[in-house]
């Protein structure tokens, strides 16, 4: 996190770091009074490139699922240093969150001075607890006390700004820390992103002290207005520079003498900035790193894993990605096929990054995935085509553009129909099928096994499951009696993850649509009788493909069209007829646009339409 010295640079500070034990903010809130917005701020001058020297705390508790995950921004001091002191504390363990923080101590200890090392022996709970993720008044006084002295030692240490961070708090920027301090501001905290609105600071609150929703939280959390704002609170991750006026009576415990909020270590640290005028402010110039969604009190640690491997996915897709630490070891995956025959990903070769992205994903969920070479549209021409069979089917036109197939449509088809051919010659009774472009919901495998053990159970017969897809219509879709999570598929668009049977395949197969092509998104809803234009349903029979849909589904495109990373090998592409080597987009398509019917399974940071309190 430490930027190194400029040279000849004459300012040294030190700066105590208190790293924490994750923990859920939902339902924080009671009782206090609105932060004077007019308030003026009190700035510090900003700091080129200091020499910091940090001292670094961990508190922590039950955070061994997180792995080597909380270190990924915790490297060793760039030079080793006297001033360099870890202060290591955990506590209340039912993990192995404690042989963790050892592992990673043994690795790096030597590059400092000395190391501060505090567990607590026996595993215990609090009195009244329910669970890991239950919140006592006992549990906040103590993280409000292992705060106090976090900060007492950092103020005792003589330092001039000390971070807090929790351990579910993953900083994938390793110049956060200069990045805040050249802010000069009292106290600071980088904007974090998660896989949903929530983020670690408050826009607005109410007279009681509860959250208040305002007009400046999503444009903030989007970053639809850029810089460092003033906020009534901020959590999990911040800076506070001990040297500003008013800092040396910030307290978290005990509460400020006039307190009558909530018991809650971050609503009494932000009444102790308003009481002695200290501003808050977060910084979402930069992207910083993540935060996990927390748990509610009723769940546990499994729940948190699931959450936290999905965060994993996200920033796989949105990036920066978390690159894990080299000194701690990571558990160890067991990949499988999840009940299938296999699991088939298509990928183009000359897209890496997709396909790397792609396997990434799988294997954080412990998915073993085996990739199929896409048939490449720009290697395709007419006499290729001609003798795969390959002809266009009579009267085809996009839907939206009008323009014919392209060469990146009809190697899109061929890619699955590969895949429904390996089916029919091995006989794979049920397989799965993603291509290269997916965005898991939250527990992706957990809610597909559930859903094909409940078809099963249910003894459905079935040829094809949606996974993702993009619904067209707006009829509400018939439910089917029995499976709550799966509905009758209507006319639908996309491919990028189902579920197929071996007699769907020989089905599919059985059309010939090699013959009579079209994209194979159109394809689908024909053999199951959901497509809407008569004269290309008149050209396959029967048309008795028994497909379904998850709901919620399960998966969505990683981008969609006009979004800054979107890009379509199929809609940018040539005619299928045309050899000329030209490369078209073919922007007149809506089938990649964001869809109003994505029912999708959690609330996502993409949707359209926030939810309330989707940001707690």
């Amino acid at each position: 996190l430490a930027a190194p010295p400029a040279p000849g640079s004459a300012l040294s500070l030190k700066v105590g770091f208190a790293l924490l034990k994750g923990r859920s903010r939902a339902g924080a809130g009671g009782r206090g009074d609105d932060v004077d917005a007019r308030r003026t701020p009190t700035h510090l001058p900003p700091l080129q490139h200091p020499n910091v020297q940090p001292h670094r705390g961990w508190c922590s508790r039950g955070q061994g699922h997180l792995g080597v995950w909380p270190f990924c921004g915790c490297a060793p001091p760039p030079h080793p240093s006297s001033s360099h002191v870890p202060r290591c504390a955990t506590d209340h363990n039912t993990d192995n969150t404690t042989e963790m923080l050892q592992e990673w101590l043994a690795a790096v200890g030597d590059d400092y001075a000395t190391v501060v090392w505090r567990p607590e022996g026996e595993p215990r709970s609090y009195p009244d607890e329910e669970g890991p993720k239950h919140w006592t008044k006992e549990r906040h006084q103590f993280l409000m006390e292992l705060k106090q002295e976090a900060l007492t030692f950092a103020r005792d240490w003589g330092a001039d700004y000390i971070l807090f961070a929790d351990t579910d708090n993953i900083l994938t920027n390793n110049q956060t820390l200069r990045l805040l301090i050249d802010q000069g501001l009292p106290v600071v905290a980088p904007m974090l992103d998660s896989q949903t609105y929530y983020s670690n600071f408050w826009c607005g609150i109410t007279p009681q002290g509860y959250y208040r929703r305002t007009a400046d939280y999503f444009p903030t959390k989007n970053r639809q207005r850029r810089g460092c704002f003033q906020v009534p609170m901020v959590h999990s991750t911040f800076l506070v520079s001990l040297r500003t006026e008013g800092a040396a009576q910030l307290a978290f415990y005990p509460p400020h003498p006039n307190y009558s909020w909530p018991f809650d270590d971050i609503i009494v640290f932000a009444y102790a900035c308003q009481a002695v005028g200290v501003t808050i402010h977060v910084c979402n110039e930069h992207r910083y790193g993540y935060m996990n969604v927390p748990v509610k009190p009723h769940q546990g640690l499994e729940d948190e894993k699931v959450n936290f491997i999905h965060l994993i996915l996200e920033a796989l897709v949105d990036g920066p990605p978390m690159w894990a630490s080299a000194h701690v070891s990571r558990p160890p995956k067991r990949p499988s096929k999840m009940g299938f025959d296999e699991v088939f990903v298509i990928s183009l070769a000359r897209r890496p990054d997709r396909r790397e992205r792609m396997l990434s994903s799988l294997w954080e969920m412990e998915v073993s995935g085996r990739v199929v070479d896409a048939v490449d549209g720009r290697t395709l021409n007419s006499s290729l085509m001609r003798s795969l069979g390959v002809d266009l089917l009579p009267g085809y036109q996009d839907p939206y553009s009008g323009r014919t197939l392209t060469k990146g449509e009809v190697g899109c088809f061929l890619s699955h129909y590969s895949i429904w051919e390996e089916v029919v010659a091995r006989r794979l009774a049920r397989i799965l099928v993603f291509e290269d472009d997916v965005r898991f919901e939250s527990n992706f495998r957990g809610r597909l096994e559930r859903l094909m053990e409940e078809v099963e159970a249910e003894k459905l017969p079935w040829d094809l499951i949606y996974l993702g897809r993009k619904q067209v219509n707006p009829e509400e879709e018939a439910a089917v009696e029995g499976l709550p999570h799966l509905v009758v598929a209507g006319y639908s668009y996309w491919t990028l993850a189902y579920v197929l049977s071996l007699a769907g395949a020989r089905k599919l197969l059985a059309s010939q649509p090699l013959h009579r092509m079209l994209p194979v998104d159109e394809f689908l809803p024909i053999m199951f009788d959901q497509h809407p234009n008569e004269q290309y349903k008149a050209h396959f029979w029967p048309r008795d493909l028994r497909a379904f849909s998850a709901r919620p589904l399960l998966a969505a495109p990683t981008h969609y069209a006009g979004d800054a990373e979107w890009l379509s090998d199929t809609e940018t592409s040539s005619p299928w007829d045309d050899d000329s080597g030209r490369i078209i987009s073919w922007s007149g398509s809506h089938k990649t646009l964001r869809g109003p019917r994505l029912d999708l399974a959690g609330s996502s940071g993409h949707s359209l339409h926030p939810h309330p309190r989707d940001e707690l």
